[in-house]
């Protein structure tokens, strides 16, 4: 059978009464139409069973049926039970989904739980590692045509890496839609809606492209001509916002750090002041991190970078904690203490306070220093939007940093060329 046409439902009364707005039809139909699909319906329903007669609806008319919501663990979430009596099956424990889930919640699992991981008999779990509700697909018979019918959770943390992981690359392999080509690529520090204004100037011969927000970096899909064509189109992109904010494939900007440790066999630490330890946290929540991350300091009072780090009350006195001083005397103190091959700090200015005329909230300086080369320290003005906001995006800009110091790059010259972080 081929497949060209697909239907969405998106369900869930807190949508249908606008306590939420609904963010999955524009993910989901910009990338089922950059694989070739045609998106016929788009269907908001709550959970009160009533999806069964408008899905009913379009298995009539369309290939492909795509269900987010009502896989709880409560009795209103009836996704599961409807799509059975669809296929005409009923719904089976999938083994090795309640194994899995018994692994992570026990005893819990009696009761409201155990229903997450009954499927219609036939499908194929789709696993779920952010959340207890297993996605699921498999076949809808109607007549001589087989629909394809996939369900994945509501919440978008779950559904959106099940999406993008799982489902996608298997509705990239049916038949019927045009040819899927598109490259993958990971982007830092550049907001979505400067990242769509860039590729509008990137683009050429009719490259498209598609956007997945995540958390500490934005995923860019270019899709159609052929690889070189698209890896132009990246290239012009690396020109407009600076080197190593756009990288080739699904990175974080931890494993930029990381792979490079591992690669090389050699060991990092770090001296925090405005980041408060999310480095250190970004860093050890990668596998196996005790193999090359030595640990921290979190060290946000000057009687703090004194007594830990050994910087002098001069120092601190004459330039302040946020200078180029305090940075290098920060991350010198820590490989000092730490015997590690690479050491990092960072000190800023988060805000909301805090700021003036010469430091205004978002400097941060960083500072780098090392067993195999000279030390190096860089000041980097980011763009707030609160408090977190600094936070985060100055432990994205260590990161970078840090993998480009260790390259023997000269930092200078990489912040300088860096636009709209």
């Amino acid at each position: 059978m081929t497949y060209i046409s697909a239907a969405l439902f998106i369900i869930g009364t807190e949508l249908t009464r606008g306590v939420i707005a609904d963010k999955h039809c524009q993910v989901l139909a910009s990338q089922l139409t950059q694989l070739g699909y045609r998106v016929d319906r788009m269907v908001l329903v709550p959970d009160d069973g009533t999806i069964g007669e408008v899905l009913k609806e379009c298995v009539d008319t369309c290939d492909i049926v795509i269900l987010t919501g009502g896989l709880g663990p409560t009795s209103d979430d009836l996704t599961r039970s409807i799509v059975a009596q669809m296929a005409q099956v009923p719904l089976v424990r999938d083994q090795a989904t309640f194994d899995a889930l018994y692994a992570r919640i026990g005893e819990r699992i009696w009761g409201a739980n155990e229903q997450q991981t009954m499927i219609p008999q036939g499908f194929a779990a789709i696993p779920n590692p952010y959340g207890t509700a297993a996605g699921f697909m498999g076949i809808i018979p109607e007549g001589e045509r087989e629909i394809v019918c996939i369900a994945m959770p509501g919440p978008p943390r779950e559904m959106d890496p099940m999406f993008f992981d799982q489902v996608l690359p298997y509705l990239a392999q049916l038949i019927g839609h045009d040819d899927f080509s598109r490259s993958e690529y990971s982007t830092f520090l550049i907001p979505e809606a400067k990242l769509d204004e860039l590729c509008r100037q990137a683009t050429f011969n009719g490259l498209q492209w598609g956007t997945r927000f995540q958390d500490l970096k934005i995923s860019l899909y270019l899709v159609g001509g052929n690889e070189e064509e698209r890896s132009e189109m990246a290239n012009r992109l690396n020109s407009l916002v600076g080197p190593s904010l756009l990288v080739a494939g699904d990175i974080m900007p931890a494993q930029l750090l990381t792979d490079l440790l591992v690669e090389r066999g050699e060991t990092i630490s770090c001296a925090e002041s405005c980041t408060s330890g999310f480095i250190a946290k970004l860093l050890t929540d990668q596998k196996g991190s005790s193999a090359w991350f030595y640990g921290g300091a979190v060290t946000y009072a000057n009687e703090a970078k004194m007594a830990m780090l050994g910087v002098r009350d001069a120092t601190l006195q004459n330039h302040g904690a946020v200078s180029e001083a305090c940075v290098l005397e920060m991350a010198e103190g820590m490989l000092k203490s730490s015997n590690t091959d690479w050491a990092l700090s960072v000190s800023g200015i988060a805000g909301p306070d805090g700021g003036s005329n010469e430091k205004p909230v978002g400097t941060v300086w960083f500072g780098f220093t090392s067993k195999h080369r000279s030390s190096a320290a860089v000041r980097v003005q980011l763009t707030s939007y609160g408090r977190d906001s600094v936070r985060r995006k100055a432990s994205v800009v260590a990161l970078i940093l840090a993998s480009q110091y260790i390259k023997g790059a000269c930092l200078l010259d990489t912040v300088k060329k860096w636009q709209y972080i």
